[in-house]
């Protein structure tokens, strides 16, 4: 695991973005089409607006993934995940993609997992970019996290603290609003992924960086999973990384 220290959430999104984009092209040079995966919410606004602007990428020769989607949510919510990715980055690039696999989280949630991990099944990933939550989640793998299951993806609950992240950073009214359950990638799965590219801006989440980083690999922390990938870098911004014992440069 690198730790990279960012001057601000701009520079961060830019570093991690250039950082992933060079898998990308290597995968694309080497075998002529790259397969990538796409975390979504605030702290990877940055990142997707500078990845959409790496104009040596090729965009018909990427498919995409999508990491996790709520259950029952549709695809008019603002908070939809589906939303977030067509309005952010598939509306935004130059040309279209290969191919997008999005989770759709209003049909049965089961049979969409299925459907979607057998397509994931063909397709090895290059780079994946995701984010660490509040609670040290990665993905919507919330503690204590499956570190067994080899399933690509799930039907999960997700816990309190998890939906408190989601209403302090304003996607839903109220707790009671946001949705109980959802389809998420495995922890495993994504450990498959060639690299790892982590981005996490803020300060409300330096407890979870300190733990994920510097703290034991647990399922009580399942981030801290990531200690185990041989090349998975994690992009913090100085807030982030503000209560590290190790100093970061």
């Amino acid at each position: 695991m690198d730790i990279q220290l960012s001057r601000s959430k701009k520079d961060l999104g830019c570093q991690a973005a250039e950082y992933g984009a060079a898998a990308i092209l290597k995968a694309i040079a080497e075998r002529g089409s790259a397969n990538i995966i796409i975390a979504t919410g605030a702290s990877q606004f940055e990142v997707i607006e500078h990845l959409v602007d790496q104009d040596e990428i090729h965009w018909p020769a990427v498919t995409v993934f999508h990491l996790d989607e709520y259950v029952g949510l549709p695809i008019t919510h603002p908070a939809s995940f589906r939303l977030y990715l067509w309005k952010r980055f598939v509306s935004k690039l130059p040309m279209p993609l290969k191919a997008f696999h999005y989770l759709d989280g209003e049909h049965e949630a089961e049979e969409e997992a299925a459907r979607v991990s057998q397509i994931l099944a063909r397709h090895p990933i290059d780079v994946a970019f995701v984010g660490i939550g509040e609670n040290g989640h990665l993905a919507f793998n919330d503690p204590p996290a499956d570190f067994d299951t080899q399933q690509p993806y799930l039907v999960v609950d997700l816990d309190e603290d998890c939906r408190k992240q989601q209403l302090g950073e304003g996607w839903f009214p109220t707790l009671a609003d946001v949705p109980t359950r959802a389809i998420s990638m495995s922890i495993q799965q994504i450990l498959k992924s060639q690299r790892i590219v982590c981005s996490v801006p803020d300060e409300r989440k330096a407890q979870a960086v300190r733990s994920c980083i510097e703290g034991p690999v647990t399922n009580q922390a399942p981030a801290s999973i990531l200690q185990q990938h041989d090349d998975c870098t994690i992009f913090l911004d100085a807030p982030a990384a503000s209560r590290l014992k190790q100093e970061v440069s």
